[in-house]
């Protein structure tokens, strides 16, 4: 999840009135969408499993109300998580934890890579809950699966990484950076006294930057991801920048790949053709945020030039088998996954769908050739390697169009470059430039609507909208140096269609830029998901250069907060400690437990940087102490578990 640097530009009145405007007539075509044609016929047309849930008048007047809860105030620069009233929120499992019963974390950072490699990894991010035995809907024993997205290496090392004492930056510290990266699999159960975490497991593992993983689909095997090390092209040694993620209906786990691109040097002298040079520059490879390739130089794509196109996949395993092997399924694209959602059609095949998470990126879907049988079973992931990629086009009047990234169609020529289907995918970017899709504003989360099946798409900011002779503002992302962010909603008739209607769901933001938010405000998007009952759960992510100051000190700190899809009401739900943000929620079937991920507590807010505080390795805990508050502690990435105090169903 990226981070922004820039301040805040006022919008001036033109834009305003312009702004207006649009609100007034997309709000019209809302209406339609919500109201329209399908509610004359809902009495004679059966609803299909893959069609939009239509909802009259009639039927908001018996709809019980959601959000039973009361909202809590923001927070500013406060040190602790808060949760609302008549709600527990207790850390479960932080940073280094054992998975299983593996060696404790260590406060002065010591632990070695080995030990790391049995430890919660760093930066907890999207997370799920699989009840057992498999297929069940127990709420009281399963296993939670989650991402680790990145590190700090400030926190990490006693003294630092790379940029801070890189005549000290050894190999062992590259391998305890990449054991910190990853998936975390930990057994969960709710004995008389609580939750516990099973320890040992026999499910419990780790998959990191150092996991041999298999590659399939189109691009398995191809000139593109073959390299010294695997000159057939069919295994990479791990998985990386693993930010939010999905879970198929048959049972396995999806971990995306984000922004693999910080993590390979390009040097500036090395002779490599012209198109790829373009497709590196497309996808940002030029600079590494850590030292890697110093101790592994296949992170140095001079050496190792298709390294970097084994990266920025989606990643399927089963959750079930500690001795599965995970495999990166290409046919679903190449770009910073940011997660994958689904719906289901009636025909049992299945559309999920991806978010690229930067500026001026694309939605993307993809569609399975074959039905899903209705089974358990981690076999079904050749679902993934057999069907069609698409990007969206937002066009003006709401409608839209999912535009094939298929070899030999439209510009996705020889003639145009392209060489063959796994081309395509390994520069879906490129790809997605040629068929001329929309470009958004960070299309981070993707979440679907359990009976509508409506989709949610969080779009968190772009301050280069309208800037330097960047795109200006469109249909779909109405704002101008949109600092606050926005959602998408998209309605299909059937998840396997390659039309759609669209609207923009929520602006972001405060009044004095026309939020559409009706309640709690809130900014930049970017965590989502909608629970069984229909709550849209929303989590924000303002980057520390913007937290608690100028026009960003009006929300405080990061915030979760639950949105009436129907109504558009919103209540904030939980605020985090100073410097985090709120990433990843699940909840189990009986939706009595909730856990929470908070990432990168202690990140330094601009406003304190102002104040003289700086973090080093030798005052790790300077801006934040969470959630330990030991003298001489740092903090900590955690899953935060929360309970009602009556017992029960959250949010209600």
């Amino acid at each position: 999840m990226g981070r922004e640097g820039k301040s805040q530009r006022m919008v001036d009145k033109k834009e305003l009135k312009d702004l207006s405007a649009l609100i007034e007539m997309r709000l019209s075509r809302r209406q339609a969408m919500h109201y329209g044609l399908g509610s004359l016929l809902a009495a004679t047309l059966p609803l299909t499993a893959c069609s939009q849930k239509q909802i009259g008048p009639e039927d908001k007047l018996v709809t019980p109300e959601l959000l039973g809860f009361k909202s809590i105030p923001v927070a500013h620069l406060v040190d602790e998580l808060v949760v609302a009233e008549g709600y527990r929120a207790e850390v479960f499992f932080r940073w280094g934890d054992p998975v299983s019963d593996g060696p404790a974390f260590k406060m002065d950072a010591s632990n070695t890579a080995g030990e790391q490699l049995q430890q919660a990894g760093m930066h907890h991010d999207a997370i799920q809950f699989y009840p057992l035995p498999i297929g069940s809907d127990n709420a009281k024993h399963g296993l939670l699966v989650m991402n680790h997205e990145y590190i700090d290496a400030q926190l990490l090392h006693r003294d630092g990484g790379v940029f801070d004492s890189p005549e000290n930056y050894t190999l062992e510290k590259t391998l305890k950076e990449q054991n910190a990266h990853g998936v975390s699999v930990i057994e969960v159960r709710r004995e008389k006294t609580g939750w516990q975490i099973v320890r040992p497991s026999q499910y419990a593992r780790r998959i990191t930057a150092q996991t041999a993983i298999s590659i399939s689909g189109p691009v398995a095997g191809t000139k593109y991801v073959k390299t010294e090390a695997d000159p057939l092209g069919q295994e990479i040694l791990g998985t990386l920048n693993n930010c939010s993620n999905g879970k198929t209906p048959w049972g396995s786990y999806l971990t995306c790949e984000e922004n693999f691109n910080n993590y390979f040097v390009l040097p500036t002298k090395a002779e490599f053709s012209e198109k790829q040079r373009r497709a590196w520059k497309r996808y940002g490879i030029k600079n590494s945020y850590y030292g890697w390739y110093e101790n592994d130089n296949r992170f140095d794509v001079s050496q190792h030039p298709n390294e970097a196109n084994r990266f920025g996949w989606i990643v399927e395993f089963d959750p079930h088998d500690p001795e599965s092997k995970p495999t990166k399924r290409t046919a679903m694209g190449r770009f910073s996954h940011e997660n994958v959602a689904h719906n289901i059609c009636e025909d049992s095949r299945i559309a999920f769908y991806s978010g690229d998470d930067a500026k001026f990126e694309y939605v993307y879907k993809y569609i399975t050739n074959k039905p899903w049988d209705g089974t358990q079973g981690i076999h079904h992931g050749q679902l993934l390697d057999d069907g069609v990629l698409y990007v969206a086009r937002f066009d003006e009047n709401g409608t839209g169009v999912w535009l094939p990234l298929v070899f030999g169609l439209g510009p996705l020529t020889q003639e145009n470059g392209f060489d063959d289907q796994a081309d395509v995918l390994v520069h879906a970017r490129m790809a997605a430039d040629a068929v001329r899709a929309t470009a958004m504003e960070r299309p981070e989360w993707v979440t679907t609507h359990p009976d509508s099946h409506d989709i949610y798409v969080s779009m968190t900011n772009n301050i280069k909208r309208g800037q330097d002779g960047k795109p200006d503002k469109d249909a779909a992302n109405p704002r101008s140096n949109n600092a606050f962010g926005h959602i998408i909603k998209i309605v299909e008739d059937d998840v396997t269609s390659t039309e759609f209607d669209w609207d923009v769901f929520v602006l972001a933001g405060d009044e004095e830029h026309q939020s559409t938010i009706n309640g709690d405000l809130y900014a930049n998007p970017d965590g989502l998901m909608i629970d069984s009952r229909g709550v849209l759960w929303v989590q924000t992510d303002v980057s520390a250069s913007k937290l608690n100051t100028g026009t960003f000190a009006q929300f405080g700190n990061n915030q979760m907060l639950a949105v009436d899809p129907d109504t558009g009401e919103t209540r904030r739900f939980l605020t985090g400690p100073i410097g985090c943000e709120i990433t990843g929620v699940t909840m189990t079937p009986d939706l009595k437990t909730m856990w929470v991920n908070i990432q990168h507590p202690g990140e330094v807010p601009e406003v304190l940087k102002r104040q003289g505080v700086k973090k080093t390795p030798a005052t790790p805990n300077i801006a934040s102490n969470w959630p330990d508050h030991q003298q001489n502690g740092r903090p900590r990435s955690s899953t935060v578990l929360i309970t009602k105090n009556d017992g029960g169903v959250i949010g209600s």
